[in-house]
């Protein structure tokens, strides 16, 4: 592999080759990325959300005692 990209100049190796991987494997690097994206974004939406929740119910029931906190 070495000996064929050897004889090549340096456009080939370092634009044409690069472009054609894009070109091929674009769309999978995007899905990837994408999906990768989504899931960051969902597990921090989660994590506020559950913050949220929680800092609601200690403001709201912070007079409760601790018997009747253990109960559903």
């Amino acid at each position: 592999m070495r000996e064929i990209f050897a004889g090549m100049p340096w456009w080939v190796k370092w634009v044409a080759v690069p472009l054609l991987a894009l070109l091929v494997f674009g769309g999978v690097i995007t899905s990837v990325l994408g999906a990768l994206i989504s899931l960051v974004f969902k597990l921090l939406l989660f994590v506020g959300l559950v913050g949220g929740l929680i800092f609601v119910v200690k403001k709201l029931g912070g007079g409760t005692s601790k018997s009747s906190s253990g109960e559903w």
